[in-house]
């Protein structure tokens, strides 16, 4: 399974030369066989007797941090998703990007990208799962403001962002806990401890870091606004990342934990509620919208509630219900993202107020949105895979178990009645969409340029959706033994054998449901231009989106704030910032852990000669505060260096001595090249309080210092690594000066760093002074 995530990887870091032959041929060529291969690879698991697969790699076991990979039904799913609907994408893009783009660049972020997604579903360590969590969202950020000479595509990229980078924080806090509490960083180790974890006290706070996580991902109420700025990105990019994979990546994270909160009753309150909201909001406000692209995300934004909800509800029929709605949503959603971009692409716009009739211009294409839109809006027809899931998750909504609190209760009579509304609006959008672009009257003179047909290579991704939103809609048992039960088995923990079917008869409840949903939303939409004035008043002025622009004002004009009061460009003020935090901090955590304990046990005596050497050093010290001129504060400075050495040769440590000798002198002599070229010290007009401040910062570090280094060599917290180098310096370094054997063998990554930065440092000198020489020739 690795190398499922790493192959994009690898390949990622040739796109770049590959690129380079796009007049000839097309990047996206090259890149279609990955997510392909992929695909087909994990076919092979797909069947009745399939049972979880597991891999496990060593990466930094001291930590726990392992590269363990997981796969069942779930995580199956997912892949499937992932690669197959990537393989359609990058098909599409080959014909909807021009070779004239960064195709370089568009290919490389988007199988980061998909390595990305990979790594989330197929995880099975916590830390590793984060990890592959935030490069998603890096990668999003990168494929979302693709075109960033556009400024709504920087917008959105950075909201996108902000929000998810938020959720994921809080996602990997919850983490945490759970790791200490578990003492795991394996999921499913964590999932045969729920009882611990249910009964921890920490349980309501991990529930809700988590769910930020999950919520910030899948765009749930109030966290949706940035899923519709999303929407600057290439339509490609909308048709993966925002219909079948980033949007679902919270979903993912919802069922992948439910095993261990599903019996906890705040999950099923907070999740369905969110979910649930999220639905109805969101299809109330696609009818709003005028951009294709604008409607299609706030469609996915409530179909994703609706999913939500599902596994909020957590029993049998919702999360089997919720799993099947994650692989009809892919196919009808991809398809009818790739139509908006056809549309838009041979249109030259997607603002539905300027288009209408192109059913004449655009046959195949409305064909194609047909089918897309009437399964996404549920209607009850047999070649629609969509009208099972809505109807399984009207089903569900029946059949919740009362719960002992009252907020439950009410929430269980409730949600049936929230669930028509939103699927009523459900279908008033995808009407809206349909006849809005291919019904009415034609209104060419607005279009940017002539309507037509898009090319037959744009068509065959829509059109290999949409024959799995028919075939799916034929014959939905035969996604379901062999794959959909064993996803959906993953999530509730126990075996479901649900067998889908169309007719249970005319006085089937989730049947009346959706009769209801079609009679009311038809009228909805028959009369739309009557009643969208209501659009004035709910949500009015009111904004989501103007929340979160004042709330980013304010973060900024309070931070400049902030940091201009301490960035003033006083070197003495950041020191004097820096030394203070050092000390309160330091101080604190050393009286918290009794770490100024301090014993003279075993100590050397003194001698005259030692005396005399500090005697000296204190004295020049103190000396540099006094002095009227740099080269003799440099000097003097220099006394204190060159002490130290001494101390070091009367410890018989010569190589030291060597070493501060060398440094010393390399020192004092930069010292004085630098303060050469700046203006002499001057008496400076100091207030007694700023000389008090400072004096009690310089003497308290000192001070704190001093104890410090005695303190450690009282402490006996460790045993000591001196024994070690003694015994084993010469027989695994063959040398009998054991700093040398330190210096060479045992630290020699440190020492090999140590010298690089010492060249680097070099280069630099030698840059400045070549560059100096070159204008003074000039």
């Amino acid at each position: 399974m690795i190398f499922a995530v790493l192959l994009p990887l690898l390949i990622a870091c040739f796109i770049p030369m590959i690129s380079k032959i796009k007049d000839k041929v097309h990047t996206g060529i090259f890149v279609l066989f990955i997510p392909l291969f992929i695909f087909i690879y994990f076919i092979q698991y797909i069947g009745s007797d399939f049972s979880p697969v597991r891999q496990s790699y060593s990466w930094i076991p001291s930590l726990g941090i392992n590269l363990n990979f997981y796969l069942d039904g779930l995580s199956l799913l997912f892949v499937l998703l992932i690669s197959g609907i990537g393989t359609l994408v990058v098909l599409y893009s080959v014909y909807y990007l021009h070779k004239s783009e960064r195709l370089g660049h568009f290919y490389v972020y988007l199988l980061i990208f998909m390595a990305a997604m990979l790594g989330v579903v197929l995880s099975d360590n916590i830390y590793v799962l984060y990890t592959f969590w935030e490069l998603t969202s890096i990668s999003s950020f990168l494929l979302i403001g693709y075109w960033h000479f556009n400024k709504k595509s920087r917008y959105g990229a950075l909201k996108s962002m902000l929000i998810t980078v938020f959720g994921g924080l809080s996602m990997f806090g919850g983490f945490i806990l759970l790791s200490v509490i578990t003492g795991t960083t394996s999921i499913q180790a964590m999932i045969s401890q729920t009882d611990i974890i249910l009964n921890s006290d920490y349980l309501p706070l991990i529930l809700i870091l988590i769910l930020l996580g999950a919520f910030t991902k899948s765009a749930q109420f109030p966290f949706h606004i940035w899923l519709p700025d999303a929407m600057e990105a290439p339509t490609p990019v909308s048709a993966y990342l925002h219909s079948a994979t980033m949007v679902k990546a919270g979903i993912f994270l919802v069922a992948r934990f439910s095993p261990i909160f599903s019996s906890y009753e705040w999950f099923f309150i907070t999740v369905s509620i969110f979910g649930i909201v999220t639905l109805c909001w969101a299809s109330y406000m696609a009818v709003r919208q005028t951009d294709l692209k604008a409607i299609l995300a706030y469609s996915t934004i409530s179909q994703l509630g609706m999913i939500m909800a599902m596994l909020g509800f957590g029993t049998e029929i919702a999360v089997f219900a919720a799993v099947f709605h994650i692989l009809n949503h892919a196919t009808f959603k991809g398809s009818l993202f790739m139509v908006a971009g056809i549309v838009d692409h041979e249109t030259g716009t997607r603002d539905i107020r300027k288009l209408g009739g192109l059913l004449t211009f655009m046959p195949m294409s409305a064909t194609l949105a047909l089918f897309g839109t009437f399964s996404m809006a549920g209607l009850p027809l047999p070649f629609l895979n969509g009208f099972y899931s809505k109807e399984l998750f009207f089903d569900a909504t029946l059949h919740l178990n009362e719960g002992a609190l009252t907020i439950t209760s009410f929430l269980i009579q409730i949600i049936p009645y929230l669930a028509v509304f939103g699927s009523i609006f459900t279908f008033v959008y995808s009407m809206y969409f349909l006849f809005g672009v291919f019904g009415g009257k034609e209104q060419i003179e607005k279009l940017p340029k002539k309507p037509h047909e898009a090319p037959i290579g744009m068509l065959i991704s829509p059109i290999i959706l949409v024959m799995g939103v028919i075939l799916i809609g034929l014959f939905p048992n035969m996604v379901n033994g062999t794959f959909i039960a064993h996803a959906a088995e993953a999530v509730s923990g126990i075996e479901i054998t649900k067998d889908i079917s169309f007719w249970h008869g005319f006085m089937y409840p989730p049947l009346l449901m959706s009769l209801v949903v079609v009679g009311l939303g038809t009228v909805l939409v028959t009369t739309r231009k009557k009643w969208t004035g209501i659009y004035q008043y709910v949500p009015g002025k009111f904004s989501f989106n103007g929340v979160y622009d004042s709330m980013l004002r304010k973060l900024t004009s309070y931070s400049g704030k902030i940091t201009d009061t301490y960035m003033t460009g006083s070197l003495r003020l950041y020191a004097a910032i820096i030394l203070s935090v050092i000390l309160i901090v330091t101080f604190s955590v050393m009286i918290a852990t009794n770490g100024f304990y301090i014993t003279f046990d075993n100590l050397a005596p003194i001698t005259i000669l030692e005396l005399a050497v500090v005697l000296i050093m204190v004295v020049a010290a103190i000396a540099t505060i006094f002095a009227k001129q740099k080269v003799s504060a440099i000097l003097i400075l220099g006394v204190v260096g060159y002490g130290l050495a001494t101390l070091f040769v009367v410890y018989r440590a010569p190589d030291l001595a060597l070493t501060q000798l060398v440094i010393e002198t390399i020192t004092v002599a930069l010292f004085l090249l630098c303060f050469y070229h700046l203006p002499q010290l001057r008496p400076r007009n100091e207030t007694r309080g700023f000389k008090t401040i400072n004096a009690v910062i310089a003497i308290s570090f000192g001070a704190l210092m001093t104890l410090v280094g005695i303190a450690s060599h009282s402490s006996n917290w460790f045993d000591s690594i001196s024994e070690y180098f003694v015994e084993t310096s010469y027989e695994l370094g063959g040398g009998k000066n054991i700093v040398n054997v330190i210096l060479v063998d045992m630290r020699g990554l440190d020492t090999l760093f140590e010298i690089a930065v010492l060249g680097i440092a070099a280069l630099a000198i030698f840059s400045l002074i070549k560059l100096k020489k070159n204008k003074e020739a000039k």
